[in-house]
């Protein structure tokens, strides 16, 4: 889960379909609990924790000499193996910035190495220094030092802005610094900025492929990242006022004001790609945006990951993640909830597909009546209603509960070596959201469920269900059904699906399910039937318009 929320993190807005209950602050004390998944996962804490040589630099971000500067495994023949044979380090955080003490945000959420990127910070210190780190898997450590900048001098940005027709806040603040990249392979990385009084905070970035063929896809989900961002007051569940005053279109032109600056990605994204890349899977990296901008993205992928939180689609997300899978593409939502909320992108001042619009209420949105296709209401609800379970063969269905998984099919081909029988309770695996294989909506014929787990949302009996569906060209989609799948890999969900138990069985399974969909349409070696549950017939859900 996040590292700034408990495992309950999600609002209360998402509760049952067609609540209108809002989302609430999150508690001061879960900053704690953040620390915790910090040191656990990202190697510890304290110093500067890098390996390799630094370079101080001048302000241009040219001179870094870090570990990688080499350039060795940059571009189309990258090699996840030779790249996490390199020396490791701790990229954890000493001491937390607060109250805007350090902050920044970039003017990419993705790159391609050799790219110019621009780092834009804030601090009330003297200087700054940004440490770059590629998160993975270097022989027990799980980050690695790339490049360091600094100190740069430091100073306090200009206040936001907030455009009062939707409560969009930005900021217009100055280049602090632009990074060389030509040596930064493809992956998932997290710059800390580090300030001259000891205060520190993260800023997220992926450098994608230059191609996806025969890889897995690890997808950031950088548009949910996007909408629970409530920096400088307002968020697409929240103003200050709450849900009637949100905001109706977020900027990625301003920091996170959660996760440590790195919003869902230490929780949520992290643990499952140190696992990918700890097996030496032939991984890519690429954000959802990424899949908005170019249609072709995936085309000669072998599979797609959309990790813990994936919430938030644009039609042409959408249309290319299906379209990938009637090519034989694999997908595993290791989530719930996912392809829920329905957005549109277009640009800022900083570049295009830099404001994400979600109006949430259909009525609000300008294009109703308009143009219904590009309404920004949730895609089970109207106008223009198209669940989410054609694709992901769950469906999203009430949070928050906490709860057992309860296997249904010990002998499904994914739950090999997983020591389970029917019947077998995972403790605390279900929460805070849930999917349910619900045949009253569209829902692919040669789904099978794993797991037909109990729970009761809002007093109302319910299941979560793991599901596993194979489509027309063979490819093989996963839905984990449950928000407590990725954290459990590394063990930081917290209270309630913790322990050793938990780890090993959902660990298991993913890395069953991820070198089994890096061999290719995981159809042809197992292919789906119709296997669920009688109470999954229809009518488990309210899919109606849930705020």
């Amino acid at each position: 889960m996040p590292a700034h929320r408990s495992p309950d993190h999600r609002s209360p807005d998402h509760g049952r379909r067609g609540s209108a209950a809002r989302p609430t602050a999150v508690a001061a004390s879960v900053a704690v609990a953040a620390m915790v998944v910090l040191a656990a996962l990202l190697g510890g804490c304290g110093g500067t924790g890098h390996s390799g040589r630094s370079s101080q630099g001048n302000g241009s971000g040219q001179g870094g000499q870090g570990a990688g500067r080499d350039g060795a495994g940059v571009g189309a023949d990258f090699d996840v193996r030779a790249e996490n044979a390199k020396p490791g380090g701790d990229c954890g955080l000493a001491r937390l910035g607060y109250n805007h003490a350090v902050e920044g945000w970039l003017d990419h959420t993705s790159i391609r190495s050799g790219d110019e990127l621009r780092l834009f910070a804030s601090t009330t210190a003297a200087t700054v220094k940004a440490t770059v780190f590629r998160i993975g898997w270097y022989g027990g450590r799980t980050c690695r030092l790339v490049t360091e900048v600094g100190p740069l001098p430091g100073r306090v940005q200009a206040p936001a802005s907030r455009d009062p027709s939707t409560n969009t806040v930005s900021t217009a603040w100055e280049p602090t610094t632009t990074f060389a990249t030509n040596s930064w392979p493809p992956g998932a990385y997290l710059i800390r900025l580090d300030d001259s009084e000891g205060f520190q905070t993260y800023v997220p970035l992926t450098v994608r492929n230059p191609a996806m063929s025969g890889r897995v896809v690890m997808l950031a989900a950088v548009t949910t990242w996007q909408a629970y961002n409530a920096w400088g007051g307002y968020s697409l569940y929240h103003g200050p006022k709450g849900f009637a005053d949100r905001a109706r279109a977020v900027s990625f032109d301003r920091p996170y004001d959660y996760g440590d600056g790195a919003a869902d990605f230490t929780g949520n994204e992290a643990p499952v790609i140190i696992l990918a890349e700890k097996l030496g899977l032939p991984v890519a990296y690429a954000t959802d945006i990424d899949l908005h901008a170019d249609p072709a993205l995936l085309d000669g992928a072998r599979a797609v990951v959309s990790m813990g939180h994936d919430e938030y689609y644009s039609p042409a997300m959408r249309a290319a993640l299906t379209r990938a899978r009637d090519r034989g593409v694999n997908l595993a939502f290791l989530g719930a909830n996912a392809v829920f909320r329905r957005i549109r992108l277009g640009p800022t001042p900083v570049g295009p597909d830099r404001l994400e619009t979600g109006y949430k209420i259909a009525s609000e949105d300008p294009l109703n009546g308009v143009d219904n296709a590009a309404v920004t209401a949730n895609w089970p609800s109207p106008p223009d209603a198209s669940p989410e379970s054609s694709l992901t063969g769950g469906m999203y269905q009430c949070n928050p509960v906490h709860a057992d998984l309860v296997v249904r099919d010990p002998g499904h081909w994914l739950l090999a070596g997983a020591a389970v029988t029917a019947g077998s309770r995972i403790p605390g695996m279900i929460g805070s959201e849930y999917d349910r294989v619900d045949r009253a909506y569209p829902t692919p014929p040669r789904i099978e469920v794993l797991a037909h787990s109990p729970v009761v949302c809002h007093g109302r009996p319910d299941h979560s269900d793991v599901s596993y569906y194979t489509a027309d060209s063979g490819a093989g989609v996963f839905d984990a059904g449950t928000s407590a799948w990725v954290c459990a890999v590394t063990d930081v969900c917290g209270s309630g699906a913790a322990g050793p138990v938990v780890r090993d069985f959902v660990t298991t399974v993913t890395t069953t399910m991820l070198t089994t969909f890096a061999q290719g349409p995981a159809g042809h070696q197992h292919p789906g039937a119709q296997s669920v549950p009688d109470d999954d017939a229809g009518g488990g859900g309210n899919p109606g318009s849930e705020r």
